[in-house]
């Protein structure tokens, strides 16, 4: 099939009779160079495709220097007798001035015998293949965007020196780019390793508006999503919006720390801006595009903006670069235009010094040296060199030499050179560098990546625009401890500051925006970094109060068994028989019952025992109250009402109405514990309210739940306390009732005492005092109800006798009758 083929005719080409150019060198193999030794602005646009002329624009000095090291890395290489021996490397090198208009040194690179093949045409005819093997460079992101596919499609490699955009480490897109320099994700990396070493927090980040700006910009953002830095300010840097401006607007934000990530050329023009607007007091963060740049280390009050850091990478000497600089400029190279092979081959850069080419900005020296030397070794892999020889037999294709590239592994001035699996280097490291007053750049840490991620920053050696002091960059101070932040507006930069209460802390390192709650079994005062435990407190049983409560608990019992002893032995004698008779005993039984309640007051409570605290005691002095109340009724009924209503004696004497009504309420108040019981037991309760930093045990009863036994039992006492009252002028040896009386006021007095305190005080002492509420209780009725009649039976038996009793009543019935 005939093959297709577009012929290049875009520059003269006339064979030199003189010493070749400074670009070109004859070789067995050709590697290709892509320097910018010249700044072409291309920002105003064409409706055609122009090619453009670079020795017309801005000289680049530096990277004149960088295109020398190539050439040295060449003829080190030609010179040496282990790498390539007997095999001559040649280059073909082009000034690369734009993004857009160096298509036809690109396409001479990829031609084949000046021509030019669709995509394609090479793979199905291995007969041909590019002119060069490799190419080194680009240097920047964007130019290295514009021209990479051209190479990408063959496979041809593309080992950059500069371009830095993480964008190239998707292999997929570019299979045969790799680079000698980090990404900008480990630059970001770096800066932002300085921004957290020193604390700041309200940054400004200003880049190129070009590939590699932007790229930096998107990781930067993306890397402080997860810190305590806030972008307050970013702009591009194109050359449309004033410096003036961009000035203004970072000193209304009252940012102190301006990131420039940049090419040297944007970074250079906007610091010389800073110095005529006099812009002061600020901390500026170099890119290593700027970090080393001599000639703002040399301008006048560059001290006045502020101080500067920058990451640069490592420099480092390479033996023999400065006298071939010194032997180059004394050769004569021929550079008209009718010797000139290709277009952009001139560089009209005499004037150039060696002294001055020395001491430019080493920046990306060793970037350039190893990605030379790389391909050498890929080349020196594919052709199987040995000792003294190749093989001759190789045909090298760029494919292969990529291949070769990818496996990279050997060492170059104490270096070992080699890629990832994304093309990336696995070598070298940055230094952090700072411009001190001598107008000289001064290392002050470093931060290394291979094998592992290791900085180090020298604090001390860092001059700082604030006297000595670090400065600081915040949208507001740091809340003082045991303060929570509460962000104000879009950054979490900017907040204001409020204290934990009480029963919370803040843990920063956590949530710097949240106070959390302690447990229940912790406690903190305000404004607390931590919690600290509760302590735990109940009534042991060993506590002197609890003891003698207990005693009077047991001394109750006692009391109540000799009343009940010596009742049976006078059972059939009035006062027994007025006082209740069989119905007595019942009293007593209940009232030594409860007081079995008292002692489950005691020690650490238990479900068991918040039942036997409330349940028996409940139940049973209820029974008790029933009892008081029949009793009460029967001594109004015989004194006031029996006589009006004989009918109502009669049927209760008959049915025996008393023992039917305590029955009824047994069994009423038996069924609403039983309910209340059964759906909402009381529990043991930890009361944390009142003290905060105590846990006091106790026992928690449902009031709703057990509403209708409290009301109950209140509606007894009611219903006794007016029968009673009723019987307050009976006869004055014979009365009961005010007996029953003063009982309930004892109790009810009791009671009011007790709840009055529970309002005020919630201590632990407070479970002692129900306890003796509940006692004092039991003793109201026992003191005051039984133990006069126990007096009258032992010290008084002339007034327990039949005739004395009768006598009062016979009384009494005249005197109502009257």
């Amino acid at each position: 099939m005939k093959s297709f083929c577009v012929f290049l005719f875009l520059c003269a080409v006339t064979v030199s009779t003189v010493l070749a150019s400074e670009f070109h060198l004859e070789g067995d193999y050709l590697i290709g160079g892509l320097f910018d030794i010249h700044y072409g602005d291309t920002s105003s646009q064409s409706d055609r495709p122009e090619g453009i002329d670079c020795a017309s624009h801005t000289f680049v000095p530096t990277s004149y220097r960088r295109f020398q090291l190539m050439r040295f890395a060449v003829e080190e290489i030609n010179n040496s007798t282990t790498l390539l021996p007997n095999v001559t490397l040649g280059y073909e090198i082009f000034d690369h001035c734009t993004v857009s208009q160096n298509f036809p040194e690109i396409l001479d690179l990829i031609s084949v015998n000046g021509s030019v093949f669709p995509w394609g045409e090479l793979q199905r005819d291995l007969s041909k293949y590019s002119k060069v093997m490799a190419v080194v460079g680009p240097f920047s992101s964007s130019e290295t965007w514009t021209i990479a596919p051209l190479f990408m499609m063959d496979l041809i490699p593309l080992v950059s020196y500069g371009a830095a955009s993480s964008d190239f480490s998707e292999k997929v897109k570019f299979p045969s780019f790799l680079r000698t320099v980090h990404s900008n994700k480990v630059i970001i990396d770096v800066i932002v390793s300085i921004i957290l070493h020193f604390k700041w927090r309200w940054v400004a980040f200003l880049n190129s508006d070009d590939d590699f700006g932007n790229n930096g910009l998107e990781l930067f953002i993306s890397r402080i999503k997860d810190t305590d830095i806030c972008l307050a300010y970013k702009t591009k840097l194109n050359g449309q919006k004033k410096h003036s401006r961009i000035f203004k607007d970072i000193e209304a934000q009252g940012v102190k720390i301006i990131i420039v990530f940049a090419v040297d050329i944007r970074a250079e023009a906007l610091v010389q801006s800073a110095i005529q607007l006099n812009v002061t007091n600020k901390v500026w963060i170099a890119g290593d595009t700027w970090s080393l740049n001599e000639n703002l280390l040399k301008m006048k009050d560059i001290r006045n903006i502020g101080t500067v850091l920058g990451v640069s990478q490592s420099v480092m000497t390479i033996p023999g670069f400065s006298e071939f600089i010194y032997s180059s400029k004394y050769q004569s190279y021929s550079e008209t235009e009718e010797e000139t092979k290709f277009c952009n081959q001139v560089c009209n850069c005499s004037s150039l010094s060696p002294e001055e080419l020395n001491s430019l900005d080493p920046s990306f020296s060793f970037a350039v040296y190893s990605a030379t030397y790389a391909v050498a070794h890929a080349l020196h892999n594919v052709l199987q060199c040995g000792v003294g020889k190749c093989s001759g037999n190789t045909t090298v294709f760029p494919h292969r030499v990529l291949a070769e590239l990818k496996k990279s592994d050997f060492v170059l001035l104490n270096h070992s050179i080699s890629f990832d699996r994304d093309g990336d280097p696995q070598f070298g490291s940055y230094s952090i560098v700072f411009w001190n007053k001598s107008g000289d750049v001064q290392d002050v840490g470093f931060y290394s990546f291979h094998p592992s991620v290791h900085s180090f920053i020298n604090d001390s050696s860092i001059e700082w625009h604030t006297d000595g002091e670090v400065p600081t960059s915040l949208c507001s101070p740091e809340c003082p401890v045991g303060y929570a932040k509460h962000q104000d507006g879009i950054h979490e930069c900017c907040f204001s500051c409020e204290i934990c209460p009480e029963g919370s802390y803040i843990n920063t390192t956590e949530d710097p925006h949240n106070c959390i709650s302690c447990s229940k079994m912790e406690w903190s005062v305000e404004g607390s970094t931590s919690c600290n435990l509760r302590t735990i407190e109940f009534i042991p049983f060993t506590d002197g109060l609890a003891i003698s409560i207990m005693f009077g608990a047991c001394a109750l019992v006692v009391i109540t068994a000799f009343i009940s002893v010596l009742f049976t032995i006078n059972y059939n004698t009035p006062v027994v028989r007025s006082a209740g008779g069989p119905m007595c005993f019942l009293i007593l039984g209940c009232l030594s019952l409860c007081s079995v309640s008292v002692f489950f007051y005691f020690d650490k409570p238990t479900f068991s025992f918040c039942i036997l605290r409330y349940f028996p005691f409940i139940l049973l002095y209820t029974l008790c109250i029933a009892c008081f109340v029949v009793r009460s009724f029967q001594i109004v009924c015989i004194f006031k009402i029996s006589a009006k209503f004989p009918d109502i004696q009669s049927w209760w004497t008959k049915y025996h109405g008393q023992w039917l009504i305590i029955t009824v309420i047994f069994f009423i108040q038996g069924f609403l514990l039983t309910f209340g019981f059964l759906f909402n037991p009381p529990q043991q309760y930890n009361e944390t309210q009142w003290y905060p930093d105590k846990i006091i045990l106790s026992c928690e009863i449902n009031l709703k739940t057990y509403s209708g036994s409290f009301v109950f039992l209140l509606f007894l006492c009611s219903l006794c306390f007016i029968f009673s009252y009723m019987g307050k002028d009976l006869p004055k040896n014979y009365n009961e009732a005010k007996a029953i009386t003063f009982c309930l006021m004892l109790l009810i007095a009791t009671w009011v005492l007790f709840l009055t305190e529970y309002m005020l005080y919630r201590g632990v002492s407070i479970i002692s005092h129900n306890a003796v509420a509940l006692l004092s209780s039991l003793y109201s009725f026992l003191m005051w109800y039984f133990l006069p009649k126990c007096y009258i039976i032992i010290f008084q038996p002339q007034k327990n006798t039949p005739q004395y009793f009768q006598g009062l009543i016979q009384s009494y019935t005249k005197t109502i009758s009257q």
